[in-house]
């Protein structure tokens, strides 16, 4: 039987939880790498030393994602802080929990 494809919708932080970074992608695992590794230097995630998973919703649609991600990048920070904190209260790097 094969397995759904997923789509992620996933906001990662620095260390200090100061900058909020809201992406999609069908490959969370190497998304994260990405980030922690620097892959692209002159990117935000890079500039701003973003690479803690902080939350992350899993979609078996790509259009269900984006509309999601969309949806979160449009509401104010308090939002995202408290989309954050309904399941990542103390704000852990939910990287290996993936």
């Amino acid at each position: 039987m094969k397995q759904e494809k997923q789509y992620y919708v996933n906001i990662m932080t620095n260390q200090y939880n100061t900058v909020l970074y809201t992406g999609v992608t069908g490959d969370i695992h190497r998304r994260i790498q990405e980030h922690k590794m620097k892959a692209d230097p002159k990117s935000f995630t890079s500039r701003y030393n973003i690479d803690k998973l902080v939350y992350a919703e899993s979609f078996e649609n790509i259009l269900d994602a984006i509309r999601r991600e969309k949806q979160i990048k449009a509401g104010s920070r308090a939002k995202k802080i408290a989309l954050i904190e309904s399941v990542n209260k103390d704000w852990h790097d939910l990287s290996s929990e993936i």
